[in-house]
């Protein structure tokens, strides 16, 4: 048989191919060749061949044909047939496929050979694809070359027992011994690996942490770090004109996890962070690398105030930089510290306003968020310039974030009621159909609160909407403010600014205009129609015109409008002599305030999510109207409220009225309460179960869930069905937490469609351990008379790493036994 071709000619003959066709055939005849090969045992060739189809699989052709004679290659005594069969096993072997149990045997004995150069390769071999089962045969000759004196071994053992450790995590002690001198070697390559080794044992163990803590692993690393800041020029670990960049890479990263919530450790860096922080330069991204490293370990452990300034000034140069990514990175990293650290960025708000005018929109976006956490009382009127300037020339991906931010801002600082208002109507008429739906009641709530600004309001509204009906948000809240305080806009009394004379025609004329424009959707034609009926009891001139408005609308194909034009003809002709007190005008409302994050938000049309805290009132008693506030998680009108365990009061409610005159509208599913006095609730139908045996023996048959993970935090459901009412199910909620710092204020929050009947139980804590230490348990009890398939939406919220977290989910995989 003649001699195959080399792979250099292999390579240059497939590069002349012209088409993918040709390329393809030329590699299966170089197949079917190497194929015959192997079949007839050519030892000769056959590392030759093995490289040929390396190759090949480098190109994305199947090559596993030639597994098994990459174990041969192993197997032999020649230097180049191992080289070349490790190189294929790593390729083409992983631990999926049980013949790389075969070369277990082989790598044991190569780990004893006698040339450095073979151990080394079955080093890289075992810590690329050695599974958990030669991890733990294997670990001990591992640990043996760990100790050696050769640094080429050291450091090639160093990453091999990495991977041993997170294969199989409980021989992470075997090494432990081996370490304590790893940290005195002078060669760099070494000392980088034994710092990625450390590492791996304090992120995967807190034992193995509070160990390198206690035998002063942290002197020791910055003795390093020194010496690597004050050395001079070395050309072989010099980059840039930094002396070897990824060793001080990686320490920061080991002393920032040592460092961490530990007082002692912080203490001992301080001096060598400043030290770092100060003397690396800034001209070479290389530099760069090594700050931003150092500004993450300032931030993470527990370090002086001035340090954390000096790291904030260096994000804020950062934001000078000509790279984008490095302004990225700068911006999140301010993002996650502003909470803490707010003084010290604000004297970068400035720089940080200007990257609102960056092209790239990763930067925009980031600093967008920036801008809104810096905002306070002092500065929100500047602020509130550059971002309602922002607005008007974003991207539209950016305009409901930035308009939801600014509504938010403009609400907690406002200087003035008139400021809050001019800030809201400049958004309304910037951002247009942009903004999300809660704006509009929200704005209507802010009117009519500020009782002295309702002429410049009406007034300023009806001028912003003249000719243009293409903004439906301010469409919608400018009809509600002419037919509340229509007469004010005729009367021409507005103080704040200079009045326009408008005739009760023309303000007919623009909410008919709307009632007919194509652009309007059908809740603002609600919304116009109302209005219409509302001036009649407010002008004197035109209410025969509002009849025949009114009428014409009682034969609309818009279902809504015809119900709402029907039922104010029968006021006209039936109940005239009610009609100016059921269209007298709002009073001023009270925001409900509750326990849980969120409040009921009227939208337009639709329920926007309102949720229920499942804290304990500070009394007794509850209002009503907190334990119906869980009404629309799902976005369905099939919802049901949550039901007190206690009796309650329901307080009067300011803002009833509001859902009364609008109650045609449909803009919520809750019930409007009146005030009473305190009456006794019926027992929660669920309340029976505390005083006999909860549980029947069919419980142990269901089988639990995973209703959430991510983030670290992870949500399991087991269930359990009651003795004494099958309708019931318990579900006992355990929340635990993986990642390494605890979740506090964790409140968990639920609902279900309004054929179920839910009641949340108290929690057992509110702070989720760390590192999975500990749970926290919670017990809904769900109501399910029809037996229904579950369905429920959650919401969690907590604070984790300085930072406050927010998620939705649904669960819809409850098994059938926990509710047939």
């Amino acid at each position: 048989m003649p001699a195959p071709i080399r792979l250099r000619e292999l390579i240059r003959t497939i590069r002349t191919a012209r088409t993918q066709a040709e390329e393809r055939e030329m590699i299966q005849k170089e197949c079917a060749a190497i194929r015959s090969s192997f079949r007839e045992e050519d030892n000769t060739y056959r590392c030759r061949n093995v490289a040929k189809l390396l190759y090949m699989h480098m190109l994305g052709y199947p090559a596993h044909f030639g597994q098994l004679e990459c174990l041969k290659l192993i197997a032999s005594q020649k230097f180049t047939d191992k080289r070349i069969g490790y190189l294929g096993a790593m390729l083409l072997l992983d631990e999926r496929q049980d013949v790389h149990l075969l070369m277990t045997n082989c790598i044991k004995n190569d780990l004893n050979h006698s040339t450095q150069y073979v151990q080394g390769l079955a080093l890289c071999t075992l810590g690329c694809m050695g599974s958990s089962e030669m991890c733990r045969d294997l670990a001990g000759e591992v640990e043996k070359l760990l100790k050696t004196s050769n640094s080429y071994l050291r450091k090639k053992a160093a990453l091999c027992a990495v991977h041993v450790i997170r294969k199989v995590p409980e021989l992470m002690e075997m090494f432990l011994p081996a370490t304590k001198n790893l940290l005195n070697e002078k060669n760099h390559g070494v000392l980088h690996t034994s710092v990625v080794l450390l590492t791996e044992m304090c992120e995967r163990s807190p034992d193995m942490l509070a160990h390198f803590r206690k035998v002063s692993l942290v002197p020791q690393l910055v003795r390093i770090l020194k010496n690597l800041i004050m050395s001079g020029y070395s050309p072989e670990h010099d980059v840039s004109g930094i002396s070897d960049p990824f060793l001080q890479v990686r320490i920061l990263r080991l002393l920032r996890i040592l460092g961490r919530n530990d007082d002692d450790s912080s203490e001992a860096m301080n001096d060598i962070l400043a030290q770092v922080a100060t003397n690396t330069e800034t001209s070479k991204n290389v530099g760069n690398a090594i700050l931003y490293e150092t500004v993450l370990t300032i931030m993470d452990i527990k370090s002086e105030s001035g340090l954390r300034v000096l790291a904030i000034n260096i994000l804020g140069r950062f934001l000078l930089n000509n790279d984008k990514n490095i302004r990225y990175v700068a911006l999140t990293s301010l993002l996650k510290t502003v909470q803490t650290d707010h003084n010290a960025v604000q004297r970068h708000r400035s720089t940080i306003v200007d990257c609102l005018k960056d092209l790239d929109v990763s930067i925009k976006r980031r600093a967008m968020e920036l801008s809104f956490a810096l905002v306070n009382g002092n500065n929100v009127r500047g602020m509130m310039k550059e971002l309602l300037y922002f607005l008007d020339s974003c991207e539209p991906e950016f305009k409901a974030d930035c308009a939801s931010g600014i509504f938010l801002a403009a609400e907690k600082y406002a200087p003035s009621k008139r400021w809050h208002i001019d800030t809201i109507m400049r958004v309304l008429t910037t951002a247009g159909s942009y903004v999300r739906d809660d704006a509009v009641p929200n704005l209507i709530q802010l009117i009519t609160n500020s009782v002295e600004m309702h002429a410049y309001t009406v007034q300023r509204l009806y001028k912003a909407i003249l000719g243009d009906y293409s903004q439906q948000p301010l469409v919608q809240v400018a009809s509600w403010c002419i037919g509340e305080y229509g007469d004010l806009l005729v009367s021409g009394q507005c103080e704040e600014e200079e009045p326009i004379q408008v005739t009760e025609d023309e303000v007919l004329d623009i909410l008919e205009s709307v009632l007919i424009s194509n652009m309007s959707a059908s809740v603002t034609r609600g919304y116009a129609l109302t209005a219409i009926m509302k001036l009649s009891t407010r002008f004197t001139c035109t209410v025969n015109r509002i009849k025949k408005v009114v009428s014409i609308y009682g034969s609309s194909i818009d279902v809504e409008l015809q119900q709402r034009a029907v039922e104010y003809n029968a006021l006209f002709k039936k109940y005239d002599h009610m009609r100016p007190a059921l269209l007298e005008r709002m009073p001023v409302m009270e925001k409900v305030t509750t326990n849980g994050p969120a409040e009921i938000v009227h939208t337009n049309g639709e329920t926007e999510t309102a949720v229920l805290e499942t804290k304990p009132p500070p009394s007794g008693l509850q209002p009503a109207n907190q334990a119906n506030d869980l009404l629309d998680l799902l976005g369905g009108s099939d919802i049901t409220p949550v039901i007190p365990t206690a009796p309650t009061r329901e307080p009067a409610s300011a803002g009833g009225e509001l859902l009364d005159l609008l109650g045609d509208l449909n803009l919520t599913g809750s019930p409007v309460f009146a005030p009473a006095p305190q009456i006794a609730q019926p027992p929660f139908l669920l309340d029976g179960l505390t005083s006999q045996p909860l549980f029947n023996d069919i419980s142990a048959g269901i089988p639990s869930i995973t209703a959430y993970n991510k983030n670290g935090l992870k949500i399991d459901f087991t269930f359990e069905r009651s003795n004494t009412n099958p309708s019931v199910t318990v579900i006992t909620i355990q929340a635990s937490n993986s990642t390494e710092l605890d979740m506090t204020d964790f409140v968990f929050q639920a609902a279900v469609p309004k054929t179920f009947q839910l009641q949340l139980l108290s929690p057992s804590s509110s702070v989720i351990p760390a590192f999975n230490s500990g749970t926290i348990t919670q017990v809904i009890k769900v109501l399910n008379p029809q037996k229904q398939q579950l369905r429920m939406r959650i919401k969690l919220t907590y604070n984790h790493k300085g930072s406050a977290m927010q998620d939705l989910a649904e669960v819809n995989n409850f098994p059938p036994q926990s509710w047939q």
